[in-house]
């Protein structure tokens, strides 16, 4: 029999301590739940995937094009990458993480979705800060091809629009900043990002100084812990 709790790995990083752990709670049967804790605070968890899939699929119907190039920033536990692959429209998928300790949990496959995405041809990891290639367009996200162009990118970084993983984030959230992000759109391209918190005006407004449509979707699922329903948000962007 497992144990019920054990941490798979723990490593440091320059935002501190990061751990990928495995446990299971009998009242909810035998699955086993993936957890990832920045020091003493919990990322994510495989309980809750509901809104990172709905971050893929919310943002791709929305683009129209076939043989597809799209971004993820931030892999976790890769459940908005794998959600995305899922769309048989993708033929290349770059998952940018800052942190090479996540990536080594899904090439080790120590993350029951490593597997998935290191058998998928069409993805490729990338290392490196989101924001940073972001804000670069004459260089990008891809780096075999400076400055090249991509259908959509879809953002599960931070935990909303005001509050961030690490301080430093924040200067992405501007005009200036989002404007060089959407230099590497292709027309009519797709911007869609993740936030734990309710649809905020302010942030919905900022969005539109860059993008010609913006669309906010509050993603339903049951939290178990709780006994009802929580909500996440999904941002839908159009070039």
């Amino acid at each position: 029999m497992p144990p019920l709790f054990e941490e798979l790995d723990s490593q440091d990083s320059p935002l501190g301590e990061i751990s990928l752990r495995r446990r299971q709670i009998p009242a909810f049967g035998d699955r086993d739940i993936y957890e990832v804790k920045l020091g003493e605070e919990f990322l994510m968890s495989s309980m809750f995937v509901e809104a990172e899939e709905a971050l893929s699929t919310l943002g791709l119907e929305q683009v129209n094009d076939e043989n597809l190039s799209v971004v993820v920033g931030g892999l976790g536990l890769g459940y908005t990458a794998v959600a995305a692959l899922k769309d048989e429209r993708i033929s290349e998928l770059l998952v940018v993480d800052a942190l090479d300790t996540v990536i080594s949990w899904h090439q080790k496959e120590l993350v029951p979705l490593g597997k998935i995405l290191n058998a998928d041809t069409r993805n490729r990891y990338v290392l490196g800060s989101f924001f940073d290639l972001a804000t670069d367009p004459s260089n990008g996200f891809d780096p075999s091809a400076a400055g090249k162009k991509f259908d959509a990118i879809l953002l599960d970084i931070d935990h909303s629009p005001t509050e961030y993983l690490n301080p430093e984030n924040a200067g992405f959230y501007t005009t200036e900043n989002l404007s060089r992000m959407a230099e590497q759109l292709k027309p009519s391209g797709v911007f869609a990002m993740w936030s734990q918190n309710p649809p905020e005006a302010d942030f919905e407004a900022l969005l539109a100084t860059v993008f010609n449509r913006v669309d906010s979707h509050l993603v339903s699922f049951y939290n178990p812990f709780q006994g009802k329903d929580s909500t996440n948000s999904v941002y839908v962007c159009i070039k």
